[in-house]
């Protein structure tokens, strides 16, 4: 059913819903348009109002080839609107989970746009706060570009801005996706710019893998994966895009690159990603499956203590299900001091090239027996030997021939 937003548009239809509210297909003065209807809380908060309308000048100001513009902010009685270009396309998230990894230069692609993207909002002073998947659209009506990428841009700039005001979010609360949180946010610093260029640096490393580098099990462990964790090296990637990868993901902002470096270093390694197939990796082990009760008819673990897989992003509720919604913004507390001590102990997701077993399963169980014997035969066989040996020497020893210059008398 078509509803007016204002007295300039109409939203006809829905196309997606997040957490901060229901994203129409709508009709503008201009055409087709995206409206991002906000939730009837937040439009009641006058605070939130208020925030709108202090940023509508730098949100509106904010155009390149590689970010959804907004063109209308709108404040209607218990509607709060931002009217968007429209893409014809779909988000990256759904073609994560459609194919899994991409090809390196398809991924490399679509980064180095979204790092454009993120040059001209840090140039004027925009910081996204939410880069992941699901914020990353992909224009299927624009021309094919590097591994056949279609056009990337980046959407919902400065919603996460106005939605963490000091009313809604206290100082102990953190706002983002923890897959995607750099260790300064966690450790309760004031975003920068360089948390985007993290949080894109992530979402490249997933592109390629299929996984996020320190996702995986409870949110608390990702979060302290985040600031205690060194990046495992992915197999089979080129030097000099993991080393671009290493450096974007510093636990230092001031040792990343600003996004114009980022996105000219990316396009610069294009040529040698050329035709390079996706890599052949195995996600790490993550928080085992749960024994269902016996009278649900649910579905038990795979035999052998196989684990489950995770794509994507962690849900905020140990055992919940992934949200279909794919919500935007979360809020959590930020961790103390002693809970993010730990280290690598127990929390490393150290990636296993193809067919690998994993530690714990009943292949990794057999392979380590077989280990087991193995050396166990061979310790024998030296055991033996050795044992031969100092025999051989003693027999010698008994029989000792004369010496070379002894003489016979006769009687």
């Amino acid at each position: 059913m078509a509803r007016k937003i204002g007295s300039r548009y109409t939203a006809h239809q829905i196309l997606g819903r997040g957490s901060a509210g229901t994203v129409w297909l709508g009709e503008g003065p201009d055409g087709p348009v995206a409206i991002k209807l906000l939730r009837e809380d937040l439009a009641s908060d006058q605070e939130l109002v208020g925030r709108f309308v202090q940023e509508r000048t730098a949100l509106l100001g904010l155009e390149h080839p590689n970010v959804v513009s907004v063109r209308d902010l709108v404040v209607d009685g218990n509607d709060l609107a931002l009217v968007m270009d429209l893409v014809r396309g779909t988000d990256l998230r759904t073609r994560l989970e459609r194919e899994r990894r991409l090809a390196p230069e398809a991924a490399v692609a679509i980064a180095a746009d979204v790092a454009d993207g993120l040059a001209a909002a840090h140039a004027a002073g925009v910081v996204h706060r939410d880069v992941k998947p699901e914020n990353v659209l992909l224009d299927m009506q624009g021309p094919l570009g590097p591994g056949g990428a279609h056009p990337a841009l980046l959407t919902d700039f400065g919603v996460a801005k106005l939605i963490d005001s000091p009313k809604r979010t206290r100082a102990t609360k953190i706002i983002g996706t923890p897959d995607y949180l750099a260790p300064e946010i966690v450790e309760g610093l004031p975003p920068r710019a360089a948390v985007d260029i993290y949080a894109l640096a992530t979402v490249l490393y997933e592109l390629l893998a299929g996984f996020t580098p320190f996702g995986g099990g409870h949110p608390g462990a990702v979060l302290r994966r985040h600031v205690t964790e060194t990046v495992v090296p992915l197999p089979g990637i080129p030097d000099e895009l993991w080393q671009l990868i290493v450096q974007c993901l510093a636990k230092a902002p001031a040792s990343r690159l600003r996004a114009s470096e980022l996105a000219a270093r990316l396009r610069e390694l294009l040529p040698m990603l050329t035709g390079m197939p996706p890599l052949d990796v195995d996600e790490p082990d993550t928080e085992p499956l749960e024994e269902p009760p016996a009278e649900t008819g649910a579905q038990a673990p795979a035999a052998g203590g196989e684990r489950a897989r995770r794509r994507g992003a962690v849900p905020l509720v140990p055992g919940a299900r992934p949200d279909s919604n794919r919500d935007t913004h979360t809020s959590m507390r930020v961790p103390a001091p002693d809970e993010l001590a730990g280290g690598a102990l127990g929390t490393a997701r150290v990636p296993r090239a193809s067919g690998a077993p994993r530690p714990g399963s009943a292949r990794h169980r057999a392979a380590a027996r077989r280990r087991r014997v193995t050396l166990g035969i061979a310790g024998a066989v030296l055991v033996a030997a050795l044992g031969a040996g100092a025999w051989w020497a003693t027999s010698e020893g008994d029989q000792a021939p004369p010496p070379a210059n002894s003489h016979s008398t006769a009687p």
